[in-house]
């Protein structure tokens, strides 16, 4: 295999596989760090929650505050990396990041936590966002196929051995959940001083160019005040009524100023000419899906075989291990024969196809389906996760010039990021009022009075239950849960339908195209 050039400079000397494994090993290390601080929290947040004395919408609320703040930061992170240079970025990143965590680790109450999280959020997204975009910078689009594989390997070992150090950690009386949050600081810094060693990427700063942060500011209140409609509304609220109507029609104009500030911007945060472009568009449009399909659904799979089904938090982790297999092999598999073939729609295609299949069997669960059901449909969803997610991206990077690597990266690491708040609480919300009902109508039955035991913002600390309602709160979780991976299911398939309108395209092999670069000026 031919060495992959270092940087997007004319004249730049190429780099060697070893080289370029050198360079990856800091990258790695911050993909890891990144992942790790959602896994690793997976499995052990119902027993956080319940530590605090937390509801089910502060539950979706932790999640969904990361992924919300992640989401703002991921363009502006993208333009940063475009005109700055990318290993500070990752740096500056890192350290908010492990600042965030230990924010996290001293929370009092659920509020601080998620206020906490929401700030740990920036800097996760900046990993998220900088990690592709330096990759892009040093491998051309059809080497970065074989080089994928080891991003999989390392999102598997995060997704895999996250939950499970998850649930160790909770299990340990003296260790507690705060050391979830702890754990990864180390990591983090190590993190730094291997990419301070190892990354050396040329970066040309562009001088007199300003960063879009009122565009930016205006897309993130948009969506937030969409999601806290979603996370309140039949609850607080009915669905007509004057809140509903002031907090969707103040998010669409909200979103609405957003376009008209982006569309006449000298440096949009997400750059309309990118977007414009077809494979932009649908890879955006899948991007979306399978980011509410894959978070939406997977964030509440601890808290089904926990809650659900009773069993401890290392042991929810052990259950989870199907998914992440699914991951790590089918994203090795699919960036090897993408960088003998060049070709990446026939796997995108086949992975959004088979993550619609994984959530359709999970929509048949309840709290006493076989595990090994359960089993099969998480390594469904896994593959379709590992074939779909990253190539979705690499699909977009063959279509731009180098110097859009950042914004176009970015762009499609915000969409992800959007769908996936957008998924997660949304069927948080779908969860917390299904549960109420079922809870309602389980202590009726049982002759139990329901004040507050079946709110959706009641808590989730169930040692402080009886027995029997316990019992009752266990079977509503189990039942309910299923009903959330139809929604995902169908969801996915708004992903099919964007990943079959893709063009074909054979993935370049150079890390920039003159003629490319011709095509997005021109408006192709």
């Amino acid at each position: 295999m031919s060495a992959a050039p270092a940087t997007g400079s004319a004249g730049a000397a190429p780099m060697s596989h070893r080289q370029i494994l050198e360079a990856l090993s800091g990258l790695l290390l911050v993909l890891f760090v990144a992942m790790l601080s959602s896994t690793v929290v997976s499995t052990a947040l119902p027993q956080i929650i319940g530590a605090l004395d937390g509801s089910q919408t502060q539950y979706t609320w932790v999640v969904t505050a990361t992924l919300l703040t992640a989401t703002a930061s991921t363009p502006i992170w993208g333009k940063l990396a475009d005109l700055f240079d990318k290993k500070t970025m990752v740096q500056v990143a890192i350290v908010i990041f492990a600042v965030g965590s230990v924010i996290s680790g001293f929370a009092q109450n659920a509020e601080q936590l998620i206020a906490a999280r929401a700030f740990q959020g920036i800097g996760v997204g900046g990993l998220q966002a900088l990690v592709q975009v330096v990759i892009a910078a040093m491998i051309p689009p059809r080497e970065r196929g074989r080089y994928n594989g080891y991003l999989g390997a390392v999102m598997a070992v995060a997704t895999v051995g996250g939950p499970l150090l998850g649930g160790l950690i909770v299990d340990t009386s003296w260790l507690g959940w705060r050391w979830c949050f702890f754990i990864g600081v180390p990591v983090a810094v190590l993190a730094l001083f291997v990419l301070q060693a190892t990354l050396k990427v040329r970066s040309v700063r562009r001088p007199g160019v300003k960063i879009d942060y009122l565009g930016a500011t205006l897309i993130a209140a948009g969506v937030s005040v969409l999601l806290i409609w979603v996370s309140f509304v039949d609850d607080s609220f009915a669905w007509v009524s004057w809140q509903s109507g002031a907090m969707v029609g103040g998010s669409l104009a909200l979103l609405g100023l957003a376009v008209f500030v982006e569309s006449r911007a000298a440096e949009p945060v997400v750059p309309l000419e990118v977007v414009r472009r077809r494979t932009t568009a649908l890879a955006i449009l899948a991007s979306l899906a399978v980011g509410m399909a894959m978070f939406g659904g997977a964030v509440f799979l601890g808290q089904y075989f926990q809650i659900g089904r009773g069993y401890t938090p290392t042991e929810a982790g052990l259950l989870t291990i199907p998914m992440m297999a699914g991951v790590l092999g089918a994203s090795i598999v699919s960036g090897r024969l993408i960088t003998r073939t060049g070709r990446v729609k026939p796997y995108i295609v086949a992975g959004a196809v088979t993550l619609v299949v994984g959530f359709a069997l999970l929509g048949m669960i309840d709290h006493e389906t076989s595990l090994v059901l359960v089993g099969g449909a998480m390594l469904l969803v896994g593959v379709g996760v590992g074939m779909s997610m990253q190539n979705l991206v690499l699909a977009v990077q063959n279509t731009v010039p180098l110097r859009d690597i950042g914004s176009a990266s970015a762009t499609i690491a915000f969409f992800r990021s959007l769908g996936g708040t957008i998924g997660v609480s949304v069927l948080g919300a779908v969860l917390a009022r299904d549960v109420r009902d079922r809870i309602t109508e389980g202590l009726a039955a049982a002759g139990y009075p329901s004040t507050g035991g079946g709110s959706g913002s009641g808590s989730l600390n169930l040692t402080a239950l009886p027995e029997g309602v316990q019992h009752i709160v266990r079977a509503a979780y189990g039942d309910s849960t299923g009903h959330i991976f139809l929604i995902s299911a169908g969801i996915g398939v708004v992903g099919v339908i964007a990943a079959l309108l893709l063009r074909p395209i054979t993935l370049r092999s150079s890390l920039d195209l003159a003629e490319v670069e011709a095509e997005v000026k021109t408006g192709v």
